[in-house]
């Protein structure tokens, strides 16, 4: 892949206001998956809710009946929050990493801005996290846990995960594209991040180099400001989300630069 020049640089407020402009073709993408993912509504909701259900279910069980792991809150709303949150992760960046690859047709023979490929993954994504979120309420609700003005901050905490997310579903779609292996790779990597994130167990207090890695992923972090705000009512840490905000938004500047900096190579290799 070419490497990121000044003159790619200098095509990044280009590449926003094409992204700007073509809202409506990114909606046209979302929309056609959504009308087949919630043809019936009722299934639709239920896609979206019965993966992190499931799992909290299975780690509820492995972890407060056999580990008897002390998270310091009842365990079901504590993996729910962190299992959502990541199901969001791992399903925008699958989808994403094959999105150019698999319509090679459209990159190939007509003009668009392919970017919107990759993003509509991640709102399609997106829409499923937001179906699923209230499922929480219910389980903060039956657990009995504080529900304060903090929530207000939920969406903050979102669009600084929706953005690092779509940096990488940028990178890991052009990425595929030049290189058919990463798809495969990116399925064995997301399993062993998912475990050096802490989606299911409790980060704060680990030390050591185990401690260090959880620090610096940005997912951890992510997933602590969206307990903190739902579940625990309280604002996140802010030096540390506003360390991943920024990260974030860089990224995703950078990722839109090499997206168009390589578009042009795209049809060679589709």
């Amino acid at each position: 892949m070419p490497p990121l020049t000044s003159a790619a640089r200098r095509e990044s407020p280009t590449a926003l206001h094409q992204l700007i402009s073509a809202q409506e073709l990114l909606w046209s993408f979302v929309r056609r998956d959504l009308i087949v993912r919630y043809r019936t509504p009722v299934m639709g909701i239920a896609w979206a809710i019965a993966p992190p259900l499931t799992q909290m279910a299975i780690f509820a069980l492995v972890f407060s009946r056999v580990a008897h792991l002390d998270v310091g809150m009842p365990y079901a709303p504590f993996a729910y929050v962190g299992l959502a949150a990541w199901t969001l992760t791992a399903a925008s960046l699958r989808a994403a990493t094959t999105s150019l690859s698999s319509n090679a047709v459209l990159v190939s023979k007509v003009r668009f801005p392919r970017e919107v490929l990759p993003l509509a993954a991640v709102c399609i994504a997106l829409l499923d996290f937001l179906v699923a979120m209230p499922l929480t309420m219910v389980l903060t609700w039956y657990y009995g846990l504080p529900l304060t003005f903090a929530i207000l901050f939920f969406p903050i905490v979102a669009i600084i995960h929706v953005a690092f997310v779509a940096a990488l579903a940028l990178l890991l779609s052009t990425a595929n594209l030049f290189w058919r292996d990463v798809q495969p790779l990116f399925d064995v990597v997301v399993i062993v991040w998912m475990f050096a994130t802490g989606v299911v167990y409790p980060t704060r207090g680990i030390q050591g180099r185990i401690g260090t890695l959880l620090a610096v992923n940005p997912m951890t972090r992510i997933i602590e400001a969206y307990r903190d705000v739902v579940l625990r009512g309280r604002l996140p840490d802010a030096l540390p989300l506003l360390g991943v905000a920024l990260a974030s938004f860089a990224l995703l500047a950078a990722a839109l630069a090499v997206f168009h900096r390589t578009e042009r190579h795209f049809a060679e290799v589709a």
